[in-house]
């Protein structure tokens, strides 16, 4: 016998099935990837058929969210329908989105099983910190790992407090950027003292977010749950405005909430929370196209004073992509 015989292209995968399929069927192959049933024609329990693992596929799409190009997909296995995340369930990654798609949308298009890795990976790549505050092993510090995430916390210490993450990387106001974090706010913060803070900007602070001179943030006041955004562009300052979403505090799967920001157009910086546009309408809300840049990743956990405490922020993620159009 030869050492080997040819069997099939690399993109197909044969396999005897459970359960009937139809044609077109998504479904999770056993070596993780999404696989759809080629041919139009149904199949039987029992009979081999082949499932194709690359190509872009038009597929059902659930209503409710908007895919960003290049933004991830996952086939949500009850709705039989892409989603923008996995909850605990039998969700799998699915690929990604090509081209835009808005909340009403019921199809979209899907490049299969395509996974490039982001320009920036704030949690692969790297990040700067300096802790303002006195720092004490196991208490307030440094973000600390936590699998692969990490968190930053706030201590009742009596005093000025502030961590942050600050991506070693940055990128030009023109890279056509899409920013993407995934945090579970563990405990939000317990006063008015403290503020949350997350998005672009040109650099930190080491104690006032506000004061850092452009960026587009996710903005948490202590003490309450509203998301707000922001921005500054070094001269045109949008104040923290109630994007009328709210964040639910805990650490579970059910608390992970996704913000993204769509800097395509520095002159409109688009706010999403899990996936939904928000302050869409706001005049000048994301206009940052006086900024001179570059942008990095940034996550600002501060207080300004007294013994108000916050966290865990636990940070899933913290991504960028950039691309030439």
């Amino acid at each position: 016998m030869a050492d080997a015989l040819y069997r099939l292209a690399e993109h197909d995968r044969r396999v005897t099935l459970a359960a009937a399929a139809f044609g077109g069927e998504v479904r999770q192959l056993a070596d993780g990837r999404a696989g759809v049933l080629q041919g139009q024609n149904a199949a039987g329990s029992g009979d081999t058929r082949a499932f194709a693992t690359t190509g872009q596929f038009a597929m059902t799409k659930a209503t409710g969210f908007a895919g960003l190009d290049g933004g991830r997909a996952y086939w949500d296995h009850s709705a039989n329908a892409i989603t923008f995340k996995k909850v605990n369930d039998r969700d799998f990654y699915l690929g990604r989105f090509v081209g835009d798609s808005a909340s009403a949308d019921t199809e979209c298009v899907v490049n299969l099983n395509v996974n490039p890795p982001a320009t920036i990976d704030m949690l692969r790549d790297g990040f700067l910190s300096v802790p303002t505050g006195t720092q004490v092993v196991g208490a307030f510090g440094f973000p600390k790992p936590f699998g692969g995430s990490f968190s930053l916390a706030l201590t009742a210490t009596s005093e000025a407090q502030c961590v942050d993450m600050l991506s070693v990387d940055r990128v030009a106001l023109g890279a056509n950027a899409i920013a993407e974090f995934v945090i579970r706010l563990g405990a939000n913060g317990s006063g008015a003292s403290v503020d949350l803070n997350l998005g672009l900007a040109n650099g930190t602070h080491t104690s006032d977010a506000d004061s850092i001179t452009e960026s587009a943030f996710f903005h948490i006041d202590g003490g309450s749950l509203n998301v707000n955004a922001e921005s500054d562009d070094g001269t045109t300052e949008v104040a923290s405005t109630d994007t009328t979403v709210d964040i639910t505090a805990g650490s579970a799967v059910a608390n992970r909430m996704e913000f993204w920001l769509d800097a395509r157009d520095p002159a409109n910086v688009r706010y999403f929370v899990d996936g939904v546009e928000v302050l869409a309408a706001t005049a000048n809300l994301g206009n940052i196209a006086a900024a001179a840049g570059p942008l990095g990743l940034l996550v600002h956990l501060e207080k300004t004073t007294g013994t108000d405490t916050a966290g865990p922020v636990y940070v899933d993620r913290a991504e960028l992509r950039t691309a030439e159009q």
